[in-house]
């Protein structure tokens, strides 16, 4: 498709700037001033407002269609979310203006923290940390802080090998080494093989709860018991708290640390590279470890202050604000019974589809799951195919693909979110759908190979996309696709 350069016609314009009159650029130090034209395309207002609807069209998104993509919480978020985001008293805000003049932003920030307090169960908690994974690398220096200080030198960090893939890349940049432990046919954390690995150079315990198979760790409170016996922390990924929401709270089921995806479980959507934001929420022992600033009461003002022992600064400012926004006008326009419903009907919607899906695709796991499950595309290899091309094909009828091949225990994964927002009729669909791709696998294998059909652009390749960066734009001048090179 042509690009803005492409459609540039000189002299068409689509606003004028005000006249640069009395503005003192020619102040500007010699070295930094423009040698030459900068080059922008030149185009009129509705050719631009056409061009840029026309490439949002092109995008799949949870707007446009179905989007069961597993571990990832791809569900509506309120648009009200987005407007009070937006609101300029907000939006407005420098981060370096006084105190005295920030107490509206302080005061939703404080609001924020008391209501996810009130959600997990902590003591206390930072709003700093842009996304799940920089929460997760704040608990383990946390973790490996507290351990400091109590003169104990523990550097290994137990996880199990149904874990995201971030969280042994955390603890390795905390300076800590991760040790595997495999999971047990039923697919939870096997207690045996924990008491082997536990010891007195254990630093922490890191679960997913429920777990990336959508099971929920039954015995955690065992778990929780023996790591700390062993005098190790237990750490939660919480990326999974859509199942969890006004039903348990990680803090009294024994977890001292937690990080949660403000951006999957509270109206903001997930992906696309941010922002995000993923507080960090510890038990009182850990208070004064927390990174970045928090914000207090003090003489009827609120104010900023950094924790006494704190891990330091993961990010400027206080993090995403916007976000925390987005989440807390979400977390009061829904409420406690609110926060209940999500989750019941979370993981009814999940477990409606696992079991309409029995029979078309593999099940590995038995049982009742929580808002997500792991189905299996290994029937497909008997027709020469994978679970890529039913992913692939499903892109033909308007529907996002799961998330493929992973957990890694499961041969041929597809994991299945269809989140609380999805309604009867749509997962019905997409269980046709889905029992029509695999007639298809049978009949005519070929349509499965060469999907996508009906997108903008067909099957790619997609290490070479991911490997070698192409831009096409007269601004950064010649390229060279081949080479997948952008010269200036």
């Amino acid at each position: 498709m042509s690009d803005l350069f492409m459609k540039s016609s000189t002299g068409r314009r689509a606003f004028r700037l005000p006249s640069s009159e009395g503005f003192a650029a020619h102040d500007l130090p010699e070295h930094i001033l423009r040698k030459k034209d900068a080059g922008l395309p030149e185009l009129d207002e509705l050719g631009i407002l056409r061009h840029f609807v026309d490439l949002s069209v092109k995008n799949h998104s949870i707007a446009r269609g179905f989007y069961p993509l597993g571990s990832c919480t791809m569900k509506y978020n309120p648009v009200l979310s987005e407007q009070l985001a937006a609101d300029p008293g907000f939006a407005g805000c420098h981060p370096a203006q006084e105190e005295e003049s920030l107490q509206g932003s302080l005061q939703m920030m404080k609001d924020l923290e008391e209501a996810l307090l009130e959600i997990t169960g902590f003591a206390a908690l930072s709003l700093q940390p842009s996304a799940g994974a920089q929460g997760e690398f704040a608990g383990m220096l946390m973790a490996r802080a507290w351990h400091e200080d109590r003169g104990e030198k523990r550097d290994k960090v137990l996880i199990p090998d149904s874990a995201h893939g971030t969280n042994p890349a955390t603890v390795r940049m905390a300076g800590m080494n991760t040790i595997v432990i495999p999971s047990t046919e039923e697919g939870l954390v096997d207690l045996e093989a924990l008491d082997r690995e536990l010891g007195d150079d254990t630093a922490a315990v890191m679960l997913t709860n429920p777990n990336t198979l959508g099971l929920f760790e039954k015995d955690i409170r065992e778990i929780a018991d023996r790591v700390h016996e062993a005098g190790a922390l237990l750490y939660m990924d919480g990326a999974n708290m859509n199942a969890l929401l006004g039903r348990v709270r990680p803090a009294d089921i024994g977890f001292d640390i937690l990080h949660l995806n403000l951006h999957k479980t509270f109206a903001t959507p997930h992906g696309g590279g941010g922002p995000g934001a993923g507080p960090v929420a510890v038990c009182e022992k850990l208070m004064d470890y927390l990174p970045g600033r928090r914000v207090r009461e003090s003489e009827g003002r609120l104010e900023f202050f950094i924790p006494e022992k704190s891990i330091g600064d993961l990010h400027s400012w206080y993090g995403n604000a916007g976000i925390c926004l987005r989440a807390l006008a979400y977390i009061l326009r829904v409420g406690g019974d609110g926060m209940k419903d999500i989750s019941a009907a979370a993981v009814l919607n999940a477990n409606y589809l696992q079991m309409k899906l029995r029979g078309i695709l593999d099940m590995p796991r038995e049982g009742l799951c929580m808002h997500e499950f792991v189905a299996s595309g290994s029937f497909l290899r008997k027709h020469d195919l994978r679970t890529l091309d039913l992913a692939k094909r499903l892109l033909d009828f308007g529907m996002h693909a799961p998330t493929i091949y992973f957990p890694l225990i499961v041969p041929e994964a597809l994991m299945i979110e269809p989140t609380e927002t999805e309604t009867l009729e749509t997962l019905d669909e997409f269980v046709r759908v889905i029992r029509q791709i695999a007639e298809e696998a049978r009949e005519n294998p070929e349509l499965l190979r060469e999907a996508p059909h009906e997108t903008p652009v067909g099957r790619l390749d997609e290490t070479r996309a991911a490997r070698h960066l192409c831009l096409v734009s007269q601004a950064c001048g010649s390229r060279d696709p081949e080479a997948g090179e952008v010269s200036p």
